[in-house]
C-alpha cells in the first residue's frame, strides 16, 4: 500500500468539484431556492466525516488482526452518521422556520455520494493487498 496519497484522491477532488458549483452557481441555485452557505457547510461536514471515516477503515486493514477490519468499519460508520446526524440537527435547531429544506436534501444525497466513494476505494484497496 505504497503511495497512499493516491486514494485520497476522489474525496479531494470530489470536495473542490462540489465547493466550486457551489460558489459559481449561486444564482443559479437561488433560482432554485436553495441556500448555497448550507450546501458549503454540509459539503465541509461530509468532506470531515468521510475523511475521518475513510482514515480508521484504511488503517485498520494493515492490522493483522481480521477483526480490526470488521470493528473499524462499523465504529467508522458510527462516527460518521453520528457527525452528520448532529450537524443536521444543530442546523434544524439554530435555523428553525428558516431551515432550507431543498438544501437539507441534496446533503443527504452528498452523503450517498461521499459513502459510495468511500466504499469503493476502500474495495480498491482491499484488491490491491496482497493477503486480503
Amino acid at each position: 500500500m505504497k503511495n497512499k496519497i493516491k486514494y485520497w484522491r476522489p474525496f479531494i477532488i470530489l470536495f473542490i468539484v462540489l465547493n466550486a458549483f457551489f460558489l459559481t452557481g449561486k444564482n443559479l441555485l437561488a433560482k432554485q431556492g436553495i441556500d448555497n452557505e448550507v450546501l458549503i457547510m454540509g459539503n465541509l461536514v461530509l468532506a470531515v466525516a468521510t475523511a475521518l471515516s475513510f482514515w480508521i477503515s484504511f488503517r485498520s486493514l494493515t492490522s493483522a488482526n481480521p477483526n480490526a477490519s470488521v470493528r473499524a468499519m462499523y465504529g467508522s460508520f458510527m462516527i460518521k452518521f453520528f457527525i452528520c446526524i448532529i450537524a443536521a440537527f444543530a442546523y434544524i435547531m439554530i435555523a428553525k422556520k428558516t431551515m432550507n429544506k431543498p438544501a437539507l436534501f441534496i446533503c443527504m444525497g452528498l452523503y450517498i455520494i461521499y459513502t459510495f466513494i468511500e466504499v469503493s476505494t476502500l474495495t480498491k484497496v482491499l484488491k490491491e493487498k496482497k493477503n486480503a
